[in-house]
């Protein structure tokens, strides 16, 4: 199992366009990968899930990868982060 915290620096926080863009980078992976904040957890394929959590800008979230590929899934995910949100 492997983690990374990451703070949530788009000023509106995780909205519709990137969250949308987060899952489809999150379903290349075998491993499942879900996205822990304030207390609360989702799956990270799920977009429903990760909407619902209302992430704001200044969050830090703690995403973890269980799996064969965990390892280019946590990488791929904190990548997309830095770019994105």
């Amino acid at each position: 199992m492997k983690t990374m915290k990451y703070v949530i620096r788009d000023e509106v926080g995780i909205h519709a366009r990137p969250a949308g863009m987060l899952v489809k980078e999150a379903k290349k992976f075998s491993s499942k990968i879900t996205i822990s904040c304030n207390g609360k957890h989702a799956d990270l394929t799920k977009l429903l899930s990760l909407m619902s959590m209302g992430i704001k800008c200044g969050t830090e979230i703690e995403i973890t990868a269980e799996g064969d590929d965990e390892d280019d899934a946590i990488e791929a995910v904190g990548n997309f982060l830095k770019e994105n949100l």
